[in-house]
């Protein structure tokens, strides 16, 4: 382990040099110097655990993590107990403590910030953190140094490097690299037979002797469904235990990222809103050793998605190699039925099934690569069984489904009892046509008002509106229809 800067081989800016390693300033317990944020609490906690390494060597300078997960109560305490001179944090979390001024003056100590770090900008705000983070730039003092790293240019990040930075300079990596992937990292993609992604899976998991991976699925439903299936379908021989993990996820996102990291064998499972704490920028399998060690990665890829291969390489610098798939129509036909025997034993189970179904549908119609994945062209195997006879595990979520399901066949309605129906929103208008609409309302209601006065004061009665009946004329029109029920047209006054 390294001991000084010198052995770290690292050629510092000549401003941090002083500043680190020349200053005689003390800081002072709660006097807050540096603020990184970060749009992920898993990304912070990563921050924090690499800041540690080079604190040891640098003195009179202290950091606290502040993030979800944890109580407000608990961060405040802390802060006030041990102080904190480099803040890591979430823009939600630390924007909440910024504006609690009766228990915590944390304004009054970001007076003396030298430097704010804005890390993955272009998350934040796709994130919807652009309000939290204005709010935290107008309680920072404006004569500071701002370090803002962005993967993407978006139009976002450009109003507010225009907003918050004064003075910048643009640092961009050349991108003269053949691929934008680690050498050490093998990118694999398999076409499986139709049906058999699953199987073609667990395959590749045992050729390959997996003992650590990270499967990366669309949305949150998926993440909770397939990881009630997986640990009754990988062989026992692997021995791998299978964790999930999801944005949904609140205090338990911290222990199984730990635990992910300490089990020597673990299976597990993330979506995209944890991509860049975990895996590089593509969805697939990873089986990945970080720190310069080798590792593999797969994609799995159905027949009419061959095209995204040349298109990855093409815009992201990502070289994919086919390997073959070693499964058989024997093994992907017993796993359909493992799986299916699984479902049909726990309605609990099935409705996870079909939640998973459905965000995946949608989420698969959304891809940005829409042009060649097409929900259109993907095939959809169909199973036809009794719905109906599919039971709760749960005694009592069961007993309760009979019920409704009696109720539901004597009475014979459409909808299931204790359904409720969604609430469906009015389309939005303009703010300036809303606002009109009510001064016309208003102006006639005024009219009205000021008629009623009129007649009023010159003892003028109040003609009643009369409906109108039918004429002679519509009679004999409608005795001429051939559908008596057809309306009458409407005829124009002319006066």
């Amino acid at each position: 382990m390294p001991q000084t800067w010198e052995e770290l081989k690292l050629t510092l800016h000549k401003e941090v040099e002083n500043g680190v390693l020349t200053t005689k300033k003390k800081w002072k317990k709660h006097q807050i110097g540096a603020i990184v944020i970060s749009p992920t609490r898993e990304l912070a906690i990563q921050t924090k655990s690499v800041l540690e390494h080079f604190l040891k060597f640098v003195k009179n300078l202290t950091q606290i993590l502040l993030v979800g997960g944890n109580s407000v109560e608990e961060d405040i305490r802390s802060f006030k107990d041990n102080g904190g001179n480099i803040i890591i944090c979430t823009p939600g979390r630390f924007e909440d403590l910024l504006t609690r001024r009766k228990e915590l003056n944390l304004p009054n100590c970001v007076k003396n910030l030298e430097i704010l770090i804005l890390d993955e900008a272009d998350r934040l705000l796709d994130l919807g953190f652009q309000k939290s983070i204005d709010t935290i730039l107008s309680y920072l003092p404006r004569q500071r140094r701002t370090g803002l790293f962005s993967a993407t240019q978006t139009k976002e990040v450009e109003d507010l490097i225009r907003a918050g930075l004064r003075n910048p300079v643009l640092v961009s990596v050349s991108a003269k690299a053949t691929q934008s992937t680690p050498d050490l990292l093998n990118n694999y993609y398999i076409v499986p037979k139709n049906n058999g992604k699953l199987a073609t899976l667990i395959t590749f998991l045992e050729s390959k002797s997996i003992q650590k991976a990270m499967l990366f699925l669309p949305t949150c439903a998926s993440v909770d469904y397939w990881s009630h299936i997986l640990p009754s379908v990988i062989p026992k021989k692997l021995n791998l235990p299978v964790l999930a993990i999801h944005g949904k996820m609140k205090e338990k996102r911290k222990k199984i990222l730990e635990s992910f990291q300490i089990y020597q064998k673990l299976t597990g499972y993330c979506n995209g809103i944890l991509l860049l704490v975990l895996a590089p920028s593509f969805i697939g399998l990873v089986e990945l050793l970080r720190q310069g060690q080798q590792g593999s990665a797969l994609i799995l890829l159905l027949e009419n998605e061959e095209a995204y291969v040349n298109f990855i390489e093409a815009n992201q610098k990502v070289k994919l190699t086919q390997i073959s798939d070693l499964t058989s129509a024997v093994q992907i036909k017993e796993l359909l039925e493992k799986v299916r025997n699984l479902l049909k034993k726990d309605r609990a189970l099935m409705d996870k099934a079909t939640q998973a179904f459905v965000s995946h549908i949608r989420a698969y119609s959304k891809h940005e690569c829409s042009l060649l994945l097409r929900v259109k062209v993907t095939l959809l195997s169909m199973h036809y069984f009794d719905v109906n006879s599919v039971p709760y595990k749960d005694k009592v979520r069961e007993s309760i489904r009979k019920q409704k399901l009696e109720e539901y066949k004597k009475t014979g309605k459409c909808i299931w009892p204790g359904h409720k129906q969604k609430f469906v929103k009015k389309p939005s208008e303009p703010w300036s046509i809303t606002k009109q609409k009510k001064e016309d309302r208003k102006g006639k209601r005024q009219k009205r008002k000021q008629s009623k006065e009129a007649k009023l004061e010159k003892n003028e009665p109040f003609k009643k509106k009369k409906r109108k009946g039918i004429s002679e004329e519509d009679l004999e029109e409608l005795k001429k229809r051939r559908c008596p029920t057809e309306k009458i047209e409407e005829k124009e006054d002319i006066r």
